[in-house]
């Protein structure tokens, strides 16, 4: 059977004793006189919210106070909605949150515009408040790419296969979110479209990683308050690829893909790559959702370790203490 991970549950603690993981090891930037107030706005579809919300919280890190917000115009299912209703906010509260920052993720695409997608108008008014009010913001991966088409017109390219799996991203640039990082990273990427470097430079945006295969990685808007903008994924869990390529196959078998995914690239240990290179094969020679059942079990199909993480904490370290500095000035 295809397995999609632990499907949302209903829960009965409050948010802040949720075990929500940590990352070993890291040196979190010395507090303020009060607590870095973080919000986080999750318009991830319903099978991936409660995943990104512990990624993100892990990254963020135990000494901040984080708020949860969502999209109200992003469809949800009964069991996400009673996780939002009972933890979460909608976009409408941003302003009165007395935010010290903002993490905005992407969602599912379903339209070929982005300005077609139905939350691009409540996401397009987040970013115009993020822009006027000067809250530090980092938009990830679809969020990115709707904030610079609304603030500068810059269009995303699709691209002719999907960009899937960990890349190394070399810095192109120096810049405090770098600190302490070597020059180049391995990040995960996931994403169907492209921002070209060239558009981004001609406004103004200043690219500070990026990758000989997939491009751009992470770029900034320095216009008033800092803007970070990544298209891949560094908040990745180890196993998060493997589950997204689980889940396409499965789209691929029932009939909802004409053609099956290929693998994510530098991601998969040899033995898994010979194991599902075996029953891609088999998919596209007899395609029909009974093979369900034939799929290799994620134990069977190990990815590399997650070699990123060490890399995304270290952002999300810099770009805190930036935002720390920026609440001690204004203090």
């Amino acid at each position: 059977m295809l397995d999609y991970g632990t499907p949302i549950q209903p829960v009965s603690l409050p948010a802040a004793e949720l075990d929500l993981g940590a990352v070993g090891g890291i040196a979190w930037p010395e507090p303020v006189q009060r607590r870095l107030r973080v919000g986080l706005l999750n318009n991830m579809p319903d099978s991936a919210l409660v995943q990104t919300e512990r990624q993100f919280r892990r990254l963020i890190g135990p000494g901040v106070e984080l708020r949860l917000f969502s999209l109200d115009t992003v469809p949800r299912g009964p069991l996400a909605r009673a996780h939002l209703d009972r933890f979460y906010e909608t976009q409408d509260a941003l302003a009165g949150a007395g935010l010290d920052a903002l993490v905005v993720t992407g969602a599912e695409p379903k339209a070929k515009r982005l300005a077609d997608e139905p939350f691009f108008p409540a996401i397009a008014a987040v970013v115009d408040w993020a822009d006027a009010s000067g809250v530090p913001t980092l938009f990830s991966c679809l969020a990115a790419h709707a904030a610079v088409l609304h603030l500068d017109g810059i269009e995303r390219r699709p691209l002719p296969i999907k960009h899937s799996g960990i890349y190394a991203c070399t810095a192109v640039a120096h810049h405090p979110l770098l600190a302490g990082m070597p020059a180049s990273v391995p990040v995960p990427h996931s994403r169907w479209n492209d921002l070209p470097e060239q558009a981004l430079t001609a406004r103004g945006y200043r690219v500070l990683r990026r990758s000989e295969q997939v491009g751009v990685d992470l770029f900034v808007r320095e216009r008033g308050a800092l803007m970070v903008f990544l298209q891949g994924h560094p908040e990745y869990d180890g196993d998060t690829l493997a589950r997204e390529y689980r889940r396409d196959i499965g789209r691929f078998l029932d009939g909802e893909r004409d053609t099956p995914p290929a693998l994510p690239e530098n991601y998969y240990v040899d033995e898994a790559v010979l194991r599902l290179d075996a029953f891609a094969a088999v998919a596209r020679a007899y395609r029909s959702p009974a093979l369900h059942a034939d799929f290799p079990t994620m134990a069977e199909t190990l990815p590399r370790p997650a070699a990123w993480q060490e890399a995304a904490a270290g952002l999300f370290r810099n770009w805190l203490a930036l935002v720390s500095d920026r609440v001690a000035l204004a203090a």
